[in-house]
């Protein structure tokens, strides 16, 4: 079954062209600039990590899950993949980011950092980061501005990841007072979507597989050439729809990154292949 639907996957996956380096990306940080110091605490961050074994004498890879926003880990994935993975004894971790990861998802982006880390000392071997909405593209910020991480990582796995932003209003519309900095930072052309996606958005070590819905209402545009969940990459890159898989799935945003069996499936291909 896994190698049917691995079939299914590459034939029908979009992969988008590598973004050329650009005159407005060479503003940014060079790919192979040291990370800035964290301003996030050891203390801090141990006091927002949560994480569950065996982690030795096990061969299974390990997943550290982030957020969407607005929401705790405890409401995102305990009742859906942490009791998945505990069942598999497959190690995972998750963190409690501040402001139910409402704040600056350049804050956020920290404490991933401290997680990958973290998790990949435990396991002693390569580690997936996974989430959903912006926890679906943070890691990404983490693996462009902090390059150390980018060994630790075996493979990025997004469920409806807000990659290039989104066209949704997300609150932050006619001046309303509901447009977090969390969500002023995922609109479409924002200068955080600018700076995550330049000079290259993917690495050549790390697979990546961003799953999304035509059906997603918060992160769009979900449809055409260009869906704002997908990531530019070569080989190591998957962008596939549900609905490519199957054709009746209409779960939209928030049951991709919950229960959504699709996503499920191709989730679990990923970490086992």
């Amino acid at each position: 079954m896994r190698i049917r639907l691995l079939a299914l996957v590459a034939a029908l996956a979009i992969t988008l062209p590598v973004a050329p380096a650009t005159a407005a990306g060479s503003r940014y940080a060079p790919l192979d600039r040291p990370g800035p110091a964290l301003h996030v605490s050891v203390k801090t961050f141990k006091k927002a990590l949560l994480c569950h074994g065996p982690y030795v004498a096990n061969h299974k890879e390990p997943v550290l899950l982030i957020p969407a926003t607005g929401v705790t880990p405890k409401q995102n994935y305990s009742w859906n993949y942490e009791r998945a993975f505990t069942k598999q004894k497959r190690p995972w971790c998750t963190i409690t980011m501040p402001q139910h990861t409402l704040g600056d998802i350049q804050r956020v982006g920290e404490y991933i950092v401290r997680g990958i880390r973290t998790l990949h000392r435990r396991t002693h071997r390569k580690i997936a980061v996974m989430g959903h909405s912006q926890g679906g593209m943070s890691m990404r910020w983490a693996l462009r501005f902090w390059p150390g991480t980018r060994t630790l990582v075996t493979d990025v796995i997004g469920m409806a990841g807000s990659n290039h932003g989104t066209t949704a209003g997300l609150g932050c519309k006619d001046g309303k007072a509901t447009c977090t900095a969390a969500s002023w930072q995922q609109q479409a052309g924002s200068n955080f979507i600018k700076a995550l996606n330049s000079r290259r958005e993917t690495f050549p070590q790390i697979s990546y597989t961003e799953i999304y819905s035509h059906t997603d209402e918060v992160v769009q545009p979900a449809k055409g050439p260009h869906p704002s969940s997908a990531v530019r990459g070569g080989h190591n890159v998957t962008n596939v729809a549900t609905q490519s898989i199957c054709s009746t799935d209409v779960d939209e945003h928030l049951l991709i990154g919950t229960i959504d069996p699709v996503t499920y499936a191709l989730v679990m291909d990923a970490l086992t292949h």
